[in-house]
């Protein structure tokens, strides 16, 4: 019963009185819904935080708990909580980071705002992971000191961290002006030279993929330099050296930055490895000569990529869309095409570029209407779901594609109830039509009563409020667990049920005699 419980929970017309009997008999997973709701009062959003205190987290994160309602010595986990939204008392963060666990202190160091005296506990904290969480998040003058640590891992949170000055992430990445690391998490724990099985078998072994260290903390350091290729703040200059990095993911996450010099672009261009080419293809940094040399790139997934970039020109992306799968979804420069080439768009010969263009939902009504009259399937397909299409259109196209656009005009905000029903009684099923239908805001109980029939499709259409109250008591006690979730949560489900329910959770006089009453046995 808990699953049908949970849904019940999350029920937007669930009693305020039922709210609070279900708080009272709550477990982890209820509460857990029930702090989803909207409409709790500051008493019941109480009363729940003090039963269950995972959900006192997530309701100090929803900004449903004040500092006044939380006591950090036995609800450690909600404090955190409110110190992490700079809602909580700097005194708890005082007592949190000499608490004895250290994934409470972990938690604290990832706090923004945290008092200066509780900045310098945690940085003297003694396990180290503490440490590098502080790094990860701190200031810019505690980064700067921080990179000076001897452990590895410490400096490899500084290089990651946005706030730490330029002048200082160029030193990490070039290791001048620092004294060489001590320690690393590898062999902190084990002898050197070590390298880390990938397949470890120890279910307490903390290392990470790919771990290793021979006195050089080399997989650490290694780390230290992709966290900093990846923090917008390292300056660009430093980084070049990596353009000839033995190391692919180096190279690629260089190849990525949105900083990179035309001349280091020309370069990487030439890369032996299709990824680092493809990471190269979609930075809207590189130049018309480099995307060019891209487009002509037979290598797994370059031009794919290429196609997504928000730079490529109109002639290139059409070249594109005739060499490779770019899919049906909305690309950047598409997106951001003017007026101008909408209109030279949509009278492009390539049935690929009109299905792009057709991913618009912001077409004129001229052109989207031309587009629905596509005689290419896959062009009425994109569009069939844009807003503003008359249902006589939405119906042409059915009867001109059939299956291959029902989803798509199932899914349309605008295809009218009749329809919708014709396309659930489509011989035979179009199961992709059937799930959208499920959703819809506008299905009838007939529609959904077929949309019952597809296994997928069937938890949707549990949740529609359309759906006829008989038949979602029916649902409460389904086979599928999930159905079951989304019959009760369903607002539709008849008050009385929703008593029942509650009443047979908490042993209130009066629930009818068995849980199968209401269909939940």
């Amino acid at each position: 019963m808990n699953h049908v419980l949970c849904g019940l929970a999350a029920n937007e017309a669930l009693p305020f009185e039922l709210v609070g009997r279900l708080i009272a008999v709550a477990d982890e997973d209820v509460a857990h819904s029930l702090a989803g709701r909207a409409d709790l009062s500051r008493e019941q959003a109480v009363a729940l935080a003090a039963r269950i205190e995972e959900s006192a987290v997530r309701l100090a994160y929803e900004g449903r708990l004040t500092a006044a309602d939380v006591d950090p010595r036995t609800r450690p986990q909600a404090a955190l909580a409110l110190l992490d939204e700079r809602s909580g008392d700097p005194e708890w963060a005082r007592l949190l980071a000499r608490d004895p666990d250290v994934e409470r202190r972990l938690k604290l160091a990832a706090c923004p705002g945290l008092p200066a005296d509780v900045r310098e506990t945690l940085a003297a904290d003694p396990d180290v992971r503490v440490v590098a969480e502080l790094a990860w998040w701190t200031t810019a003058d505690l980064a700067a000191r921080l990179a000076h640590h001897p452990h590895a891992e410490v400096r490899r949170a500084v290089a990651a961290n946005e706030a730490t000055p330029p002048r200082v992430l160029a030193m990490l990445v070039g290791g001048e002006g620092l004294p060489p690391a001590e320690r690393c998490l590898v062999c902190d724990v084990e002898e050197t030279p070590y390298a880390h099985d990938p397949h470890c078998p120890r279910l307490d072994c903390g290392l990470r993929s790919g771990a290793a260290c021979d006195g050089s903390h080399e997989s650490t350091l290694h780390e230290l330099a992709g966290q900093a290729l990846q923090n917008p703040a390292t300056p660009i200059e430093v980084l070049l050296r990596f353009a000839d990095h033995p190391s692919t993911l180096l190279r690629g996450l260089l190849a990525a930055r949105p900083d990179l010099p035309p001349e280091t672009a020309a370069r990487l261009a030439g890369d032996p490895v299709p990824g680092v080419r493809g990471a190269l293809a979609e930075n809207p940094a590189i130049g018309d000569a480099v995307i060019r040399v891209l487009a002509a790139d037979r290598g797994h997934d370059v031009q794919r990529r290429l196609a997504h970039n928000p730079r490529v020109p109109l002639d290139v992306l059409s070249g594109l869309a005739a060499a490779t799968k770019i899919g049906s979804s909305l690309l950047p420069r598409i997106a951001s095409a003017s007026p101008a080439e909408v209109e030279h768009l949509s009278g492009s010969s390539s049935p690929v570029l009109r299905m792009l263009l057709a991913e618009r939902r912001d077409l004129p009504a001229a052109i989207r209407d031309a587009l629905a009259d596509d005689p290419d399937a896959k062009v009425a397909k994109s569009v069939a779901r844009h807003p503003g299409l008359s249902a006589a259109r939405l119906r042409s196209m059915v009867e001109r594609h059939g299956a291959r656009v029902a989803a798509g005009v199932a899914a349309n905000p605008d295809a009218p109830p009749a329809l919708l029903e014709e396309l659930a009684g489509h011989v035979p099923p179009v199961r992709k039509a059937l799930r959208e239908i499920a959703r819809h805001p506008g299905a009838t109980g007939p529609a959904l009563l077929v949309c019952l029939a597809d296994r997928r499709a069937r938890q949707v259409a549990a949740g529609h409020p359309a759906l006829p109250p008989e038949v979602l008591v029916e649902l409460l006690a389904d086979e599928d667990r999930e159905v079951g979730r989304a019959a009760a949560a369903n607002p539709s489900l008849p008050t009385a049920v929703m008593a029942e329910l509650v009443a047979e959770a908490d042993g209130t006089p009066g629930a009818r005699p068995g849980s199968g009453a209401v269909g939940i046995g």
